[in-house]
């Protein structure tokens, strides 16, 4: 069998990248104990959301100067709570689960875009620098009449 002298470089460039590959992750997950973030302790029954803390207080609450915890619920067509009105300037750390199904939440924008799943409780942190109306819709497909779930925040 005849192999042509470029199959034979890109063969040894390929097998060797293969092995770099293996490598840094063989070391990083033995000798360095790096692992994907699947063991957080941020679950919650999904039946009990609404009587579990935080989520029984929906809204925005003030834990800072000029920080604030936006604690949300997605639910099929709707976010609780329905509004939020946020300062300028401020950071908001959301606080987001679901009761019912895998939702979206994302920010048109910005950086903000995470999955809502039932049982998880998802955070994120956004510094709103602008003022106007921010769009929250849902960008998982959640069922039946998912293109009217959403919300708004709005910055002054």
């Amino acid at each position: 069998m005849h192999i042509h002298k470029l199959e034979k470089i890109w063969l040894t460039i390929g097998i060797t990248m293969l092995f770099v590959f293996l490598a840094i992750l063989g070391v990083s997950a033995f000798a360095m104990g790096v692992k994907p973030p699947s063991e957080h302790h941020h679950q919650l029954d999904p039946a009990k959301v609404q009587e579990t803390a935080p989520f029984d207080n929906p809204g925005l609450h003030q834990i800072g100067d000029n920080e604030y915890e936006a604690v949300m619920t997605a639910f099929t067509f709707g976010y609780a709570p329905d509004k939020m009105e946020i300062p300028l300037g401020a950071t908001v750390n959301f606080t987001v689960t679901s009761q019912d199904v895998v939702h979206g939440f994302a920010i048109p924008g910005t950086n903000v875009n995470m999955m809502i799943v039932p049982g998880e409780v998802s955070h994120v942190t956004h510094t709103f620098t602008k003022p106007g109306e921010y769009l929250i819709l849902c960008n998982e497909y959640c069922g039946g009449a998912h293109e009217y779930m959403k919300t708004t925040i709005t910055v002054r």
